[in-house]
């Protein structure tokens, strides 16, 4: 088992004012799948995202990365952890403005061993002829895909994207969904996705439904939907 998600749980407060957001939180995830979190505002699915990307740490229960646990790990191990594994993608493009596209994306590069190649990033998400502007110069869909080379070049085992279309209208949004199923067949990374948006799951590999903090249904699609022929 690749991704290993084992008793997962977190809360935030204290005392009589504290909240238990995952309640005990079981996954497994394949090498390569691509799983998406679906479930409404607060129902935990962006604190278990954080948690798997070692943002953010759990009060019970264990991630393990090909059987490595990240809770044994030292703060410098998890720090190589992140680097070395894994890629994110959020909401906010959160770019460096001062940077052009192509440096944007290099920063990416600098923390991977192994990265990818940028130009052909580039190329793979219709960046190249923007490669010399600002952000700033771009539309929201363009700084999203720079967000998402800037994960990508890296070349991690795991990208991890929450709400990667939230801020995007409905084409636009169906565009980088696209982008990040041709990356996740191109590149063979494991892709764990956070939504709301119930027919986002119809391009999954396996769907995992949270409400109040627990797991309410965990399957696969014997049938994907390709993000080109999604519809909401």
């Amino acid at each position: 088992m690749f991704l290993e998600i084992s008793g997962i749980k977190k809360g935030f407060g204290e005392g009589e004012s504290r909240v238990e957001v995952l309640k005990g939180i079981d996954i497994s995830i394949e090498k390569g799948e691509f799983c998406v979190l679906l479930g409404p505002s607060g129902s935990g699915k962006s604190t278990l995202l954080n948690i798997i990307g070692g943002i953010d740490s759990a009060d019970g229960g264990y991630i393990a990365v090909n059987g490595e646990k990240t809770d044994d790990m030292t703060e410098r191990a998890r720090t190589r952890y992140r680097r070395k594994h894994l890629g994110y993608i959020f909401q906010m493009y959160n770019l460096i403005p001062n940077l052009n596209i192509k440096e944007n994306i290099e920063v990416g590069a600098y923390l991977s061993e192994h990265p990818l190649d940028t130009d052909e990033i580039l190329k793979t998400l219709g960046l190249y002829e923007h490669r010399h502007k600002l952000p700033n110069q771009l539309s929201g869909g363009q700084q999203q895909r720079t967000a998402i080379g800037r994960a990508i070049v890296k070349n991690p085992d795991i990208l991890l994207c929450d709400e990667p279309t939230g801020a995007l209208d409905y084409n636009t949004s169906k565009e980088i969904l696209r982008l990040i199923e041709e990356i996740n067949q191109k590149y063979g990374c494991t892709v764990v996705m956070v939504t709301h948006n119930a027919a986002i799951a119809n391009m999954a590999d396996r769907v995992i439904k949270l409400r109040d903090g627990q797991i309410r249904k965990n399957y696969t699609n014997e049938t994907k939907t390709p993000a080109a022929e999604l519809e909401w």
